[in-house]
């Protein structure tokens, strides 16, 4: 794995960590700025994994509700609020990967997102989170997805 890659893992394993302590405790959620400062105080790591690992908490947690509505029409049989809840976060941060940094393939947000639940999750993770993910994938590329305020690049579709 190459050192930018292994840093945007690290990355995305610190913003589940963080998405999950948001998640677990609602109040935390109305003020991400003071809840990022303490998740860092004491840990190490370099400032550019400390600044994507934020700026994929702050987006997930601005972009909640139209991030879960679109989990929420995807996963038919599973309401977003009883999905284990890694796999719920784990799913917000790919999601808000895919929709607003798209300079990320997409291919790559499902791999991270599947070895991150195989870490985090339970054994079934995997499967659940590349399933919903590959899902939605196809809906973006084949046009499917409006999401109000969404800029897409030049090549990709529209959201």
């Amino acid at each position: 794995m190459s050192a930018r890659r292994g840093d945007r893992r690290r990355a995305r394993e610190y913003a589940l960590q963080l998405l999950f302590q948001l998640d677990q405790s609602p109040h935390a959620a109305d003020d991400v700025d003071h809840a990022c400062r303490e998740f860092w105080e004491g840990r190490r790591a370099t400032e550019s994994v400390g600044a994507f690992a934020d700026a994929i908490v702050r987006g997930a947690m601005e972009h909640r509700d139209a991030i879960d509505r679109l989990l929420s029409e995807t996963a038919h049989h599973w309401k977003v609020s009883r999905m284990a809840v890694v796999d719920r976060n784990i799913l917000r941060m790919a999601l808000y990967e895919f929709l607003f940094h798209p300079e990320t393939p997409p291919v790559v947000v499902i791999d991270e997102a599947i070895e991150i639940a195989k870490k985090f999750g339970n054994e079934e993770s995997g499967d659940f989170v590349n399933g919903i993910l590959d899902a939605i994938r196809i809906r973006l590329d084949a046009g499917e997805i409006p999401l109000p305020g969404v800029s897409v690049p030049p090549g990709r579709s529209s959201v």
